[in-house]
């Protein structure tokens, strides 16, 4: 595992900077879904993480392959959980309806009916996807 800097925290907030590869996905669902129990999360809100960093993740090595080298970070929000992946790529992405029959192309758009919110914006040299849930009780539907 390549990274950079280590853990940090800093009232509810955890970053990382590291290079995203796939050898390295299942280690940091690990670490994400850790923060987010240490954060008060239940065992819905760390699955959800857990799923949730291995998507955006995924996403760096396979769009981002020119530069994998991203920053994740996991806040506490009162009564939210926000995790954020800022890459560089500006490429937008994309969470259309799925085609079902295809090996790829759920990720985003499963991440989206599962997170109570879910989207992206400019950030430095690339972009920021980010995902927000409860810390516990009732998703969004």
């Amino acid at each position: 595992m390549s990274v950079v800097a280590p853990i940090t925290d800093e009232q509810g907030v955890y970053g990382w900077q590291l290079t995203a590869r796939v050898r390295d996905i299942e280690r940091w669902r690990a670490i994400a879904g850790a923060v987010v129990s240490r954060l008060g999360g239940d065992a819905e809100a760390v699955e959800l993480a857990r799923l949730g960093v291995s998507e955006l993740l995924c996403n760096v090595v396979k769009h981002v392959a020119h530069d994998p080298r991203c920053r994740l970070k996991i806040t506490r929000e009162g009564e939210r959980i926000r995790v954020s992946v800022n890459d560089r790529s500006s490429r937008e992405p994309k969470a259309a309806v799925p085609d079902w029959s295809s090996e790829s192309g759920r990720g985003l758009w499963l991440l989206g009916q599962m997170a109570e919110e879910w989207g992206y914006s400019p950030a430095g040299e690339g972009k920021s996807v980010w995902f927000r849930f409860p810390v516990a009780g009732q998703r969004a539907t």
